[in-house]
């Protein structure tokens, strides 16, 4: 068979059927009388092979390698393979999502386009201050996707550019909450807990009830970000989850500081007083957690946490008894 025919049969064009007898892939095995190649039917078969190999990614050295080396280990160059194929899939992911970003950024201009690009490349640097920088440009400059600063801010590690992050997401417009929603709901604390964390500073219904969802979460410091960032807002849904912060002594400061403002409303301050004084009551709570619960009875007005302090000033602890005692002073002062 000639190579013309070998051609039209396997696909491969003559030039290249040419290259791989270079290289020694496969050569004829026949001449015409007039010069010309002359292929067997093993050689059009080992043609096919080359191109069955090289359509799993292989080169052409490695294609040589597994038709002529009885040594050949298949496994361990698929595995190779697979590894090569799976970065490359990352690497064509990464700039499709990359061009989508830029894309929904609607550039006017090639202008735009490359400070858009330069602005998501920076968002991925290995430079904190890179990304730092990257996180305030999108604001003071031209505006990066929120999609883009949703995934910095669900990923980022440092707290520096973490803050800025949310800083330029708390002022991207309304699309983050229905973003961040989707961090909520990963199987890593952690990146759950960098979207409350986020959502705090995003003004709006649309955060508030997010962060509201977050109190059932079942990791104790995403349910703590989110009842603290829901006081803040004012929303008494938190005040269960604040109590037990208090008790458990997770950021229990800041979370009897939130519930002091919290009491500042009277419809508020008697859920407050009667969840504090419902763990007192409780004869598990040890003497430092009512050490704590009699601190943040300290600001909440109202009969219910006066005589809950008036309680604890007769508690067997003297610690407890001494600061309940010195908080009605307090109180009898004011």
């Amino acid at each position: 068979m000639l190579i013309g025919e070998v051609a039209r049969r396997s696909g491969v064009s003559a030039r290249m059927l040419r290259h791989y007898e270079s290289l020694g892939l496969v050569r004829p095995t026949g001449r015409t009388e007039g010069g010309y190649r002359e292929y067997s039917g093993e050689d059009v078969r080992r043609v096919f092979h080359i191109e069955s190999l090289r359509s799993l990614g292989l080169s052409l050295r490695e294609v040589g390698s597994a038709l002529d080396d009885p040594g050949f280990a298949p496994a361990e160059l698929v595995g190779d393979l697979v590894r090569r194929t799976r970065e490359r899939i990352a690497a064509e992911t990464a700039l499709l999502t990359r061009l989508r970003r830029i894309g929904a950024a609607e550039p006017a201009g090639w202008e735009d386009v490359l400070q858009a690009a330069a602005l998501l490349r920076a968002l991925g640097s290995k430079s904190a201050g890179t990304r730092q920088r990257a996180a305030l440009a999108s604001v003071a400059e031209e505006p990066v996707p929120v999609e883009a600063l949703v995934e910095a801010a669900l990923s980022e590690t440092d707290p520096n550019v973490a803050g800025a992050l949310r800083w330029a997401l708390a002022r991207s417009g309304d699309g983050g909450p229905a973003l961040l929603a989707e961090g909520l709901g990963a199987p890593v604390a952690e990146v759950r807990k960098r979207a409350v964390r986020a959502l705090a500073g995003i003004p709006g219904d649309g955060a508030t009830a997010l962060l509201r969802n977050a109190l059932t979460d079942s990791d104790t410091a995403v349910r703590g970000c989110a009842a603290l960032a829901l006081g803040a807002r004012g929303v008494a849904d938190a005040v269960p989850a604040l109590v037990d912060m208090v008790v458990e002594e997770v950021n229990d400061a800041d979370a009897a500081d939130a519930l002091g403002a919290l009491a500042g409303d009277p419809a508020s301050a008697d859920r407050i007083a009667t969840g504090l004084a419902g763990r007192l009551a409780d004869g598990g709570t040890g003497p430092s957690a009512r050490r704590r619960l009699a601190q943040a009875l300290a600001d909440v007005p109202g009969a219910v946490a006066a005589r809950a302090l008036a309680d604890l000033s007769h508690d067997e602890d003297r610690a407890v008894a001494l600061t309940a005692t010195y908080i009605l002073k307090l109180r009898a002062a004011r």
